[in-house]
């Protein structure tokens, strides 16, 4: 699977071009799903950010780039449907367009819904994070970045897809812990390797490979690694 982990949707010129060279043709010839599960864990989430994601009329690009088609795959829905029904729809997608809010949220449904365990196989189909939605691909989100436990594992462990953690939206002005020297003390905490990256940054992985897509500021602590 190839991967676009953003933190803010495709804001710029720089990160639209990755996206387009990753679906390998244009975007109105892709079948896009939009996954909104992330923004219900969120204490500033909610159905109305939920509403805004998946119409396109948010600050943060995504749903709105113009696909040939898009739907909509709530992940706590899954569970009460037949496996081969919904699976279906995901292997018939082209990109995955995967809402922020909670990490660990989205981490629990992914798993609990069966989609984390059917990503392996997805082969070139793009998934397109968001915030929440790129951190869920990591192996630690860091305590900065819980708002609540998860039933299970009861820690901040993610999916663990890539090898580094990502501390999104530096910088913000509407955000003001989230600056470099809170993503530093956030680094040094994990115990892996990690990336702090601004609205206007993005981080792609493609077999192995992990390249900084940026019109902003961003920063490694560790060893860029997939």
């Amino acid at each position: 699977m190839k991967l676009l982990l953003t933190s803010a949707g495709v804001k710029n010129p720089s990160i639209h071009r990755a996206l387009t060279q990753l679906l390998g043709k244009p975007i109105d010839e892709c079948h896009a799903l939009a996954i909104p599960t992330a923004i219900y864990g969120h204490p500033w989430g909610g159905p109305v950010k939920s509403w805004r994601f998946i119409t396109g009329n948010a600050t943060t690009p995504m749903t709105e780039l113009g696909w040939q088609s898009q739907g909509v795959l709530e992940l706590t829905a899954l569970p009460s449907l037949p496996r081969e029904r919904w699976e279906a729809w995901v292997r018939e997608a082209d990109v995955f367009l995967v809402n922020g809010g909670d990490a660990l949220y989205l981490c629990h449904w992914m798993r609990q819904s069966g989609l984390a365990e059917l990503l392996p196989g997805l082969g070139d189909k793009v998934w397109v994070g968001l915030s929440a939605g790129s951190m869920v691909m990591t192996p630690r989100i860091g305590d900065d970045f819980v708002a609540q436990r998860p039933p299970i594992t009861g820690d901040d462990r993610a999916l663990g897809v890539v090898g580094f953690s990502i501390f999104p939206h530096l910088d913000h002005p509407d955000l003001p812990d989230n600056t470099m020297a809170a993503a530093e003390r956030w680094a040094a905490a994990l115990g892996n390797p990690a990336v702090a990256i601004d609205d206007q940054t993005a981080i792609q992985v493609v077999d192995g490979r992990v390249d900084v897509v940026s019109e902003g500021n961003w920063r490694w602590f560790g060893p860029a690694t997939a």
